[in-house]
């Protein structure tokens, strides 16, 4: 979810659910090391729990990130071993590592030395030609014998040649028995599924086999189904909040992000699927998309989108 998952979409799904573990988009370890840390490690209190996402292939590099990260107060370290995307490739880390899994167990350990957070992998099942069985289990069985905590597993293959990123997320077929397989070998290590996962009831129905449930562009294109997460999942049946207090809350999040130096359509580009399936929905799109984007735009355009979908009148019954 590179681009995506930043410190101002993270903002807007801890409004929706109290308790699911959000991701950052992955950072590559040298923008940590070698750059504007606290750029890219800052994030709101309110955001916990929060993992963050790295990518990377030096051991001492990631290391060192993860010292970094220490006082940041990340709730886990997730190491990236899945993503398919060409620019990871062309710097040696996300899922073309999958072919080296001691160098990822050497990875692993070296996080480990260098923080007492919870030190977990994201996988796919497989890239290339490689077999989906032995080596998925070797892979998984060389980061149990590092000491990984937790292991994330993308049901699909990753096509390093000849398939787009894009075409990555949906041309290789799904496997979940796979990757039930594997979780079912693996415990008592937490094991969670992730792939083509676009509503709650998949979900609960992948954890009758999994230990959990990642949730990445169905969350991020529909975020009002991570307001029925609490509930259903976690048993708190607090009410979340409705859209019209949401954005307010974004409204004031927003001032006072602009008053730091950050840009409302940096806000706003995450909040487009909140009026889906609503009347006023494409109105209110256009609105966060195009108005926010305005010089001087300020959050009097989020109360313009929501008056877009409040004074839209509800299709006659038949």
């Amino acid at each position: 979810m590179m681009d995506w998952t930043d410190r101002h979409c993270r903002f807007l799904h801890r409004l929706l659910t109290r308790h699911s573990l959000l991701f950052t988009e992955m950072v590559n370890s040298g923008a940590i090391v070698h750059g504007d840390a606290e750029r890219h490690l800052r994030f709101d209190d309110v955001e916990h729990p929060v993992a963050l996402q790295l990518g990377g292939s030096d051991p001492a590099e990631l290391a060192e990130a993860c010292r970094i990260a220490e006082s940041f107060g990340y709730d886990e370290i997730n190491l990236n071993v899945g993503c398919p995307s060409d620019r990871v490739q062309s710097g040696r880390f996300g899922a073309c590592l999958m072919a080296e899994p001691e160098l990822v167990a050497d990875c692993v350990r070296a996080m480990r030395d260098a923080t007492d957070r919870p030190v977990t992998v994201k996988c796919r099942i497989g890239i290339d030609d490689q077999d989906t069985e032995e080596s998925l289990d070797r892979f998984a069985d060389t980061m149990v014998s590092a000491g990984v905590d937790a292991l994330y597993v993308h049901a699909r293959k990753a096509w390093l040649k000849g398939l787009s990123p894009k075409e990555n997320r949906t041309i290789p077929p799904l496997d979940y028995p796979r990757v039930y397989r594997l979780g079912a070998r693996l415990a008592p290590l937490p094991t969670m599924i992730n792939g083509g996962i676009e509503t709650l009831e998949a979900a609960a129905e992948h954890l009758g086999h999994m230990d959990g449930v990642m949730l990445g562009r169905a969350a991020y294109h529909n975020p009002m189904l991570l307001a029925e997460v609490d509930a259903r999942f976690f048993g708190d049946t607090r009410a979340v909040p409705d859209l019209a207090a949401i954005m307010a809350a974004m409204a004031d999040y927003a001032e006072a992000q602009q008053r730091q130096g950050a840009r409302l359509n940096a806000i706003a580009r995450h909040m487009l699927g909140l009026a889906n399936g609503r009347p006023g929905a494409r109105q209110f799109r256009q609105i966060m998309s195009v108005d926010a984007c305005r010089p001087n735009a300020g959050p009097e355009v989020f109360a313009r989108a929501l008056d877009a979908v409040e004074r839209t009148p509800l299709p006659a019954a038949v």
